[in-house]
């Protein structure tokens, strides 16, 4: 069964701008006992026709699959295979991950023995009331696929699923197909049709006329309407059609984590990123905006500071998404359709915004590129903050690199503050917001765009929890730039927990239990672990390597210190984080009270 699937999986191609390539880039494997005899021997055989590679860590190379496809636009994908026990549910952080960014991975954990004969094996995890339970039961909640196979033939069903489950704009996902590892080894007389290639192709969603027709008339009735482009727009290669149509309607677009790069900043109609990382441009023009247009966005909370940001009583929502289950969110009136198609639809209709909307929100736009001039100068006394050194890599990076990065106090700023010149340059793992991404993400990305320069971002905190594809890269020859921004904790968690009127606890290494304070030498261990690595002496010296590191093969990790209580306090807005009722803190209660007032902005409408 383990050659048939690898066999399936290698005969499964995708078009791609009329040419025909491999859906599968390849397989990651940690091998353990549960898949080394089964899929591990399959594999070996295969690895002219499925490549597969080596990783550290079963979250990491999880994480590095789903970077691969969401920087391929969810065109192709990577397969994952684990060992049973903690092999397997190491895997389950990323599989959330897929699950909130919708985006494909093939996950292939090792299982029990589906005859039951050694039962208990080593690593089984025994329900002691229900004997079908093992570990990877753990994956049906963030998987939009699972199997369970305990017979060799249920691949005829189960593989036809998994694809057409990955390749579905609406229900694309990660798909779980857990391989009882007796089944992995059994032969089965499997059809030769099953393994003849097939070719899939994108499949687009046309709006229906009626909903375009509403949208339409919204459109030509607003006096500020506003577009907030999500992660949809990549996906469906729209940002190029939306940037012609925003320049040519002069409706202003606003930007989600996902969807930011899909114009350029300095495109004249570019607000940037909105919410509560979001520009002070863009949130203003949300404030006031009479229609609101989501193309390609789930609307998470984020991106509505909470469901407070448009504010406008008067304003109509229309959600364009291919999920019916995402296009029906905040009350809107949905329109289920691809994001292209709709672009194209609205540029063929002629739309014409407000002159004077697009020319205020035009100069909302510059007045806040001044603000972001400011934030990110060079000029600083003491530590420098995020802002500082996003400036000097930006500044450092060529319009074609790009960045990844993840959780903590970056990914604000970043929103903020990062000048993205072309689709596809910011790549930001914000839905699920995981520590311990970047690196395995930055992997990933090389993988997906070997020529362009990858620039990792993290933070001491998120390098600690996760650091080992370094490693990888360094062993597949990849060249990759990593900034190790060091502030001795968990800078942002810290100043939330400040926000919300609690002394700073657990956080920073300062206000943590401790017998001392470690000093930590990032440098040498990511050297270690085969890295070309320094630590750099301010703002100039980190410009310089970075830009030079863009010209250099290999892995190469420049680390700074930074000051973990310094953050932009332009744009941005407010964001709810419950507060307590009742405390002994003063400072606890006022922040609660200030809660309650901002509470009441919410929109129950959505």
């Amino acid at each position: 069964m383990a050659q048939a699937i690898v066999k399936y999986l290698a005969n499964q191609r995708v078009e791609i701008d009329g040419e025909q390539v491999p859906y599968f880039a390849g397989v990651w494997a940690i091998f353990g006992h549960g898949n080394v005899a089964g899929l591990g021997e399959a594999l070996v055989q295969a690895r002219d026709d499925m490549p597969t590679y080596r990783a550290h860590n079963e979250q990491a190379m999880a994480h590095a699959a789903i970077a691969y496809a969401k920087t391929r636009r969810r065109r192709r994908a990577m397969v994952c295979t684990t060992s049973i026990g903690p092999g397997a549910t190491n895997m389950v952080t990323a599989a959330a991950l897929a699950h909130v960014n919708r985006l494909p991975v093939l996950l292939l954990p090792g299982d029990v023995f589906a005859n039951r004969r050694p039962d208990p094996v080593l690593q089984q995890v025994e329900d002691f009331a229900d004997g079908t339970v093992s570990a990877n039961d753990c994956f049906r909640p963030v998987s939009r696929y699972f199997d369970r196979l305990t017979r060799p033939e249920q691949i005829l069903s189960a593989l036809p699923r998994v694809m057409s489950t990955m390749l579905d704009p609406a229900d694309c996902g990660p798909a779980t197909l857990a391989l009882c590892q007796d089944v992995q080894t059994e032969a089965c007389d499997y059809p030769e049709s099953f393994f003849e290639r097939t070719v899939w192709r994108q499949r687009r969603l046309q709006p229906q006329p009626d909903d375009l027709d509403e949208l339409l008339a919204a459109l030509r009735s607003a006096k500020r309407p506003l577009i907030v482009a999500g992660g949809g727009v990549h996906y469906s290669g729209a940002a190029g059609e939306l940037a012609d149509f925003a320049e040519s309607s002069g409706i202003p677009v606003a930007e989600t984590q996902a969807g930011k790069s899909a114009l350029p900043f300095d495109h004249g109609q570019c607000l940037g990123g909105i919410g509560v990382t979001g520009t002070a441009a863009a949130n203003a023009a949300a404030s006031q905006a009479d229609v609101v247009v989501g193309i390609g966005t789930r609307l998470q909370d984020f991106t509505t500071g909470s469901r407070s940001l448009f504010a406008n009583p008067e304003r109509r929502l229309f959600q364009v998404n291919v999920n019916v289950f995402d296009a029906h969110k905040h009350a809107a009136k949905p329109i289920v359709a691809d994001a292209l198609l709709l672009v194209e639809a609205l540029a063929a209709a002629g739309i014409e915004g407000d002159a004077g909307w697009s020319q205020a929100c035009a100069a909302g736009s510059k007045a806040w590129e001044i603000e972001a001039d400011k934030a990110t100068a060079p000029d600083v006394s003491g530590l420098p903050g995020d802002a500082q050194v996003i400036g000097a890599v930006n500044r450092a990076c060529g319009d074609d690199a790009i960045v990844v990065c993840a959780a903590g106090g970056l990914p604000g700023e970043l929103h903020r503050l990062w000048r993205s010149r072309r689709p596809g340059s910011y790549h930001l793992e914000y839905g699920y917001s995981c520590m311990g991404y970047e690196i395995a993400g930055g992997l990933g990305v090389k993988l997906a765009a070997p020529d362009r320069h990858v620039v990792v971002m993290v933070g001491d905190g998120s390098y600690l929890m996760m650091n080992s594809e370094i490693a990888t890269a360094v062993m597949l020859g990849l060249s990759l730039s990593i900034v190790v921004l060091d502030n001795r904790g968990f800078g942002c968690i810290n100043r939330l927990q400040q926000a919300t009127g609690s002394p700073p606890f657990n956080n920073l290494f300062e206000d943590s239990a401790h017998e001392r304070l470690p000093d930590i030498d990032f440098a040498a261990h990511a050297a270690s672990l085969g890295a070309s690595a320094r630590k750099v002496d301010g703002l100039d010296e980190l410009e310089r390597a970075v830009r030079e590191a863009a010209r250099d093969p290999g892995v190469k990790v420049f680390v700074i210190d930074t000051d973990p209580e310094v953050s932009t306090q332009a744009g941005g807005h407010w964001w709810d984080v419950a507060v307590p009722e009742v405390s002994a803190l003063e400072t606890v209660s006022a922040a609660h009270e200030s809660y309650r007032r901002e509470r009441r902005k919410q929109r129950v409408d959505g």
